[in-house]
């Protein structure tokens, strides 16, 4: 699934190609993806002008000039690619096509349909059931260690859980979970609620320096995700744990290597000599 990375890398590609052009077409080419399409979908869409792109989480939000949010959820699979020109023929899971006053063309694609699209009044997204539940941005500079101890304080679940938890902080993903336990020197393992102090701090400057360099890369691309160009992420090159169980640590070349786990039916990636 797409995370925080992806999710912004595909929001910046939007922005670039779309802020302040308006929809003259719009074809929907199914009643649904993981939840039918709103009511009117296409018809509300056309003729509106996309003033802004932000994203919560892993949800892009578009704001509408008809005072409407306009929510994606990309899923197992999306993609959001942008070309121009209205294409002659279109892909079997091309499911959303948009296309703006200059030219410009926007494909929905999600083979797995496990995507969400919505729209919403601009002053009710906050409450919308998707994201009022979902903690701080991971991003705010106001997201200290401090405030991620608060959020852990008590809590007797694995680190690596409580991060993956959206309740606690929004969108890290499970590869940028593992990679900023590595960098933290914390055991994925270890009791959220024993990561205060220096743990704390150490744990949100890895994960924003990982989040951060993982953006300025495009992503990781393990298996569908695409840029709106099309092209690859190419942070998965720079993973220093994720996936690499076996292979030796790349600080302290254990000869036990990378080892690997199952946390909460998804895979950690972690070395025992490092991690504590």
């Amino acid at each position: 699934m797409p995370e925080l990375p992806e999710v912004e890398t595909v929001r910046r590609g939007l922005a670039m190609a779309l802020e302040g052009k308006r929809l003259s077409r719009v074809e929907v080419r199914r009643p649904d993806l993981r939840r039918p399409f709103p009511e009117r979908f296409a018809e509300r869409l056309r003729g509106r002008r996309i003033a802004s792109f932000r994203r919560r989480a892993k949800y892009l939000l578009l704001g509408l000039d008809s005072d409407e949010d306009w929510l994606i959820h990309l899923g197992m699979s999306g993609r959001m690619l942008v070309g121009q020109g209205w294409p002659n023929e279109l892909d079997a899971h091309d499911h959303v096509v948009i296309g703006a006053e200059d030219g410009t063309v926007v494909r929905f694609n999600d083979a797995r349909r496990f995507g969400v699209m919505d729209l919403i009044a601009a002053g009710e997204t906050e409450a919308h059931p998707l994201i009022k539940d979902i903690g701080p941005e991971p991003l705010d500079a106001a997201f200290d260690g401090r405030a991620l101890a608060a959020r852990l304080k008590g809590k007797a679940a694995p680190i690596k859980a409580a991060l993956l938890d959206q309740r606690v902080v929004a969108g890290i993903g499970n590869i940028y979970a593992s990679e900023a336990l590595f960098r933290a020197g914390i055991s994925p393992t270890r009791k959220a609620g024993t990561v205060q102090g220096e743990r704390a701090e150490k744990l949100m400057a890895a994960v924003k320096a990982v989040l951060n360099e993982a953006i300025k890369s495009g992503g990781s691309s393990l298996r569908d995700h695409r840029q709106t160009s099309g092209e690859l992420g190419y942070f998965q090159h720079n993973f220093k744990v994720y996936g690499k169980d076996g292979k030796p640590c790349p600080v302290c070349r254990s000869k036990t290597g990378i080892r690997h786990l199952v946390q909460s039916g998804r895979s950690t990636f972690y070395c025992a000599k490092c991690q504590r």
